[in-house]
């Protein structure tokens, strides 16, 4: 995916107001409109600068734009990184898969994950509802097990007088309630946008997600591990213990396991109604032959032990 200098479609320095990304918008929409423009590329021409325009003249899309784009150049192979967004805090109002479609797959990319508004951002009249906001966090998979609070700090954009966009951070206590899972959402009341005139203020929906582990993967409520097993625990059996982000917990491996089976226990995975299951995606480890010691060991598995890992019925894949 290439990069898109959204400001270099405009003709604008980066550090532009609103008011002159506006009046950039206008010049080039006279100059391209497929109805009035006699430029070959016009209708092509005219996407880009809508696309541009859309980012640019949107405090919170333009803040995180600057946020993601430092250093890229235009065409510039561009990947974002995994959470480049967590923290970053955003109004409801937003672009639904279809809207996203009339752009590039960059704008898809990185706003197309912006949810579109809530049902009761659409009323009128002066007394409105505040505008809920969202952001998404990332937690410790710890927290899920024992539930917690957390202190956490969010960027806002805000448009100063000027039409400069900068970024302000706000910190709270939020309430991790015990059981939490991957895409739920944790609502705090009243801290969105204000109301007008009398109406309530709107809410700011936190939607969880967790840190990578270094030990755990994550699927819904399920936790996969992989267990690492020396080969007499895998031929002859053995009972383990794991290690789980609460407590541990000690598995019985089965006589004969072979690398990439896979064990179920049952209720052990992130807690719920039900529960999530952990599943231990075996790796049989080998011991180093390195010391005198084990390289005997080795000649003396390799000449008395029948076994050839090659033929099809002793081959390690069965398991």
């Amino acid at each position: 995916m290439e990069f898109k200098d959204y400001y270099k479609t405009l003709g604008v320095p980066r550090e532009a107001s609103a008011d002159e990304i506006k009046k950039a918008f206008r010049r080039l929409a006279r100059k391209y409109h497929p109805d009035i423009s006699k430029e070959p590329n016009a209708e092509s021409r005219m996407k880009e600068v809508n696309e541009a325009y859309t980012v640019l003249s949107d405090a919170e899309k333009r803040a995180a734009y600057d946020q993601l784009g430092r250093g890229y150049r235009p065409g510039q192979d561009f990947q974002p990184p995994p959470d480049w967004d967590s923290g970053f805090e955003y109004s409801t109002h937003g672009f639904s898969p279809g809207e996203t479609a009339d752009f590039s797959d960059f704008f898809a990319e990185l706003f197309g994950r912006m949810g579109g508004m809530h049902p009761h951002d659409r009323g009128a009249g002066f007394r409105t509802r505040g505008e809920d906001h969202r952001a998404k966090v990332l937690l410790d998979l710890e927290d899920a097990f024992n539930g917690a609070t957390r202190q956490i700090s969010l960027r806002v954009p805000r448009q100063d007088s000027q039409g400069h966009v900068h970024i302000e951070t706000r910190t709270l206590n939020v309430k991790i309630p015990r059981g939490v899972r991957e895409g739920q959402i944790i609502r705090l009341a009243g801290q969105g946008s204000p109301g007008h005139g009398s109406a309530a203020a709107g809410d700011l929906l936190l939607d969880v997600h967790f840190k990578p582990h270094p030990r755990f993967r994550v699927d819904g409520r399920d936790l996969h591990l992989t267990l690492r097993v020396a080969p007499w625990e895998a031929a002859l059996g053995a009972v383990v213990a794991v290690d789980l982000p609460q407590g541990r917990l000690k598995v019985r491996i089965p006589e004969g396991a072979q690398s990439g089976r896979q064990l179920r226990v049952r209720g052990r995975g992130i807690p719920g109604e039900p529960p999530g299951d952990l599943l231990l995606d075996i790796l049989v480890v080998l011991p180093s032959a390195e010391s005198p010691h084990a390289r005997v060991l080795y000649e003396t598995m390799a000449r008395e032990l029948a076994f050839d890992p090659r033929h099809e019925t002793q081959g390690s894949s069965h398991g």
